[in-house]
């Protein structure tokens, strides 16, 4: 799988979800300042709750930058055969015939992006998922929650 160009889409799905944060913390911070979100009376809370959820969108703002900014620093690698996963790593999961294939990313954890008609989604070493791959090499069996259950998985390749 090229990582650099999985790289690319991730940093442009999230250059996508950072404009749009972006757009949504000013519409709201415009909506906490607007003359008709002044108080009426003691209850009337409109104006502060608008500079709530303006301060929230502004954070997740920052935090989309900031995971871009992780993205853009990551030193992309070869992993050689038998080498353990690690962040920067593509981890391909096999179970009852079916791929699945995971990006072991800094940040954003559950992102999904589709890259070589495949999809592959971010996880990150501090998700269950991320530290049940972290260190593990190909080969090597792990079981993950389905559901109700555990079903076994095993680890096709580290790329």
């Amino acid at each position: 799988m090229d990582k650099s160009a999985l790289l690319k889409a991730i940093v442009d799905k999230l250059a996508n979800e950072l404009a749009l944060q972006s757009e949504a913390a000013e519409d709201a911070h415009k909506e906490a300042t607007n003359d008709e979100s002044r108080a009426e009376d003691r209850y009337d809370m409109r104006g502060q709750l608008a500079a709530y959820l303006a301060a929230g969108q502004a954070k997740l703002a920052e935090e989309v930058a900031a995971a871009i900014a992780a993205f853009r620093n990551i030193a992309l690698r070869v992993f050689n055969p038998g080498e353990p996963a690690a962040v920067g790593a593509v981890v391909r999961l096999e179970a009852r015939g079916a791929q699945s294939l995971y990006f072991l990313g800094p940040a954003h954890g559950g992102l999904e992006v589709e890259i070589d008609g495949a999809e592959v989604m971010v996880v990150t070493p501090s998700s269950p998922l991320g530290r049940s791959l972290m260190g593990r090499r190909t080969g090597e069996r792990v079981a993950l929650p389905q559901g109700a259950r555990t079903v076994e998985h095993l680890i096709a390749a580290v790329e």
